[in-house]
């Protein structure tokens, strides 16, 4: 197989991984929140059912749940599931058990701030969403950023584990190359694609970082 047709699949595998990562990230940062808003709910039904979710997604390995979610529907429901959901099954799997991680990295910077901030906002006139999302929120997201980054970074390693489901992501790719090809080279393209995406995800969190800058306490 030439250079040129290696990296033609390569790339394509390479859009995939890029695909899991965006959706993950855009779908898991948002629930995430409303996760940790059940978390800290005084609804104590409400309260232990979001607790013990977290606990199984953060409890049991990201492969397993994807496992789950991909065959689940037929041996659970006996539903067919067809070659296309496998993608579908991997944007799910990923979604929901990130949210759990970012929902524990949202209690714990809301968590941390200090009551006089909900107390002046509550003088100032500010009813409670308001008071949240334009004064708590902001400070928050700038506490939480560092562990948010390594979640980020985390994730562009784990959407290798779309494997699971046969989902022909970058790794997969690599792989099946490296095994037709008795090579080692496919695997160090998809070394360095993940190194590359992971250095250009560091500059991008740490630019907001500095964005946020003014919300030092």
């Amino acid at each position: 197989m030439s250079i040129s047709m290696m990296v033609s699949q390569l790339a394509a595998g390479m859009l995939v991984s890029i695909q899991i990562f965006l959706v993950t990230l855009i779908f898991s940062l948002p629930f995430g929140l409303v996760i940790a808003f059940g978390r800290m709910s005084k609804n104590v039904v409400i309260s232990s059912v979001v607790k013990f979710y977290i606990s199984v997604m953060r409890g049991t390995p990201l492969m397993l749940q994807l496992m789950v979610v991909y065959f689940g529907p037929y041996y659970i429901f006996g539903i067919k599931v067809t070659n296309s959901y496998r993608l579908w099954a991997a944007f799910i799997g990923f979604v929901i058990n990130y949210a759990a991680y970012f929902a524990e990295i949202y209690r714990g910077g809301i968590q941390s701030m200090p009551v006089g901030q909900y107390e002046a906002a509550q003088l100032l006139g500010y009813h409670k969403f308001q008071t949240f999302f334009r004064i708590i929120l902001p400070q928050v997201m700038k506490r939480i950023l560092p562990s948010v980054t390594n979640e980020v970074i985390t994730l562009v390693k784990d959407t290798s584990l779309a494997f699971t489901i046969s989902v022909m992501e970058m790794f997969t790719m690599a792989k099946a190359l490296a095994s037709s090809q008795t090579s080692m080279v496919p695997f160090m393209a998809a070394g360095l694609f993940y190194y590359i995406f992971n250095l250009l995800m560091a500059v991008v969190m740490e630019w907001i970082e500095k964005k946020l800058s003014y919300y030092e306490n």
